[in-house]
């Protein structure tokens, strides 16, 4: 990889970081299956936060639009992804994502390698051209294995053999029946697509996108949104496999990493003063740094919250500034906002704006914005 003596300043890369998240100027309806690849996919652990992360960055989209691509069109694919947690990603990018996938370890805790071989094994031939709910495909893989050990960890309620079977391309969701939830395939969802690429070539391409997306970003920042906290070192080969399509620059004294063909629009990056509501498990906050500038490190524990919950954020120029929350009142729509520190007396009309958008989206009536009384709302100033 080579290393540019390139500096940048934060402003400029949070501003750059923003356009490609479609969050300075909105994408059109169309291209919602787009937005989600250019963003790495959408954090579906809770259908409706992914439903909002789309809604943050497109104009006008309709209510059904994430239920259509997945269920109708099957343009977007759910399952186990990044994280080992549930994402919805683009069915033309799936080859590259799974090939990448498969190399993150499916293991967990009471199985051996050979378990869970035997139980993913188990798991495809199952739902090869099949869609089944969780208990029938437990039935069948105690039918083709014979472990009832094997059928108790598929209903297990963390999901693990699921993750492990999805993680090795052998499992996607399928359209609910009722209230069961049912998996299939990702072959047999998606007749006639590519199988998974190379390993190599899977890595190189979901890092490509992380840092056309998240860029610049440090080797912590990857392996975060990759596998867990604390596994810079183990993501290293995933930069190195770039080669010099990446490349070291140095942001306000911090190196970071960026793509060498982003480095013109980076240099130049800058927009209008820009105030966005994003939803809980939105992939900004889930792929960005917990650290200065994105968020003051004295409000971490206020957004990324115990048993793995992340709060909807206040977004001021690239920065988490604040959570909000919202509730339905019959047709009414009440948003509260709790800024980290008063909010710049701009943001007040953009922040209004925003809470129409979301109400017209929800189908109900916009109630005023409210403010947790203990924090002000906005400093002096004119809008």
């Amino acid at each position: 990889m080579a290393t540019e003596s390139v500096r940048l300043s934060w402003q400029q890369a949070l501003a750059w970081r923003m356009a490609r998240h479609h969050l300075v100027e909105r994408a059109a309806p169309e291209d919602a299956v787009r937005v989600a690849g250019d963003i790495c996919g959408l954090h579906a652990q809770v259908m409706s936060s992914a439903e909002l992360s789309l809604w943050a960055r497109i104009d006008d989209l309709p209510r059904n639009a994430v239920g259509e691509a997945l269920w109708t069109h099957r343009s977007l694919v759910k399952l186990w992804a990044t994280r080992r947690t549930l994402h919805l990603l683009p069915a033309a990018e799936l080859s590259a994502w799974l090939a990448a996938l498969g190399t993150l370890s499916g293991g967990f805790s009471g199985a051996t390698p050979a378990d869970v071989d035997a139980i993913t094994a188990a798991v495809g031939k199952a739902l090869d051209g099949r869609a089944l709910s969780r208990e029938e495909l437990a039935l069948e893989v105690e039918r083709l294995t014979g472990s009832a050990e094997y059928a108790g960890w598929l209903r297990s309620s963390w999901g693990s053999a699921l993750k492990a079977a999805s993680l090795r391309g052998l499992l996607c969701f399928a359209r609910s029946e009722g209230t069961r939830v049912r998996f299939t395939s990702p072959a047999s969802w998606l007749p006639g697509s590519a199988g998974p690429l190379p390993p190599a070539d899977g890595w190189r391409e979901v890092t490509r996108r992380f840092l056309h997306a998240y860029g610049p970003a440090t080797a912590a920042d990857l392996g975060r949104w990759w596998m867990e906290a604390r596994s810079g070192r183990k993501v290293l080969p995933m930069l190195e496999s770039l080669g010099d399509e990446a490349v070291e620059i140095d942001v306000e004294g911090q190196s970071a990493w960026v793509l060498a063909a982003d480095l013109p629009d980076l240099a130049t990056a800058g927009s209008d003063d820009v105030a966005r509501l994003l939803p809980a498990f939105d992939p900004w906050v889930m792929g960005m740094a917990r650290r200065e500038p994105m968020i003051d490190p004295r409000h971490t524990g206020r957004v990324y919250r115990q048993q793995g919950w992340v709060s909807p954020v206040v977004l001021v120029n690239g920065r988490i500034a604040g959570v909000w929350r919202h509730k339905r009142a019959g047709r009414r729509l009440a948003v509260e906002l709790e800024p980290f520190e008063p909010l710049p007396a701009w943001t007040r009309r953009q922040l209004a704006d925003e809470t129409r958008r979301l109400a017209t989206f929800l189908e109900c009536e916009p109630s005023p914005i409210t403010f947790n009384p203990r924090i002000p709302s906005v400093t002096d100033g004119t809008e």
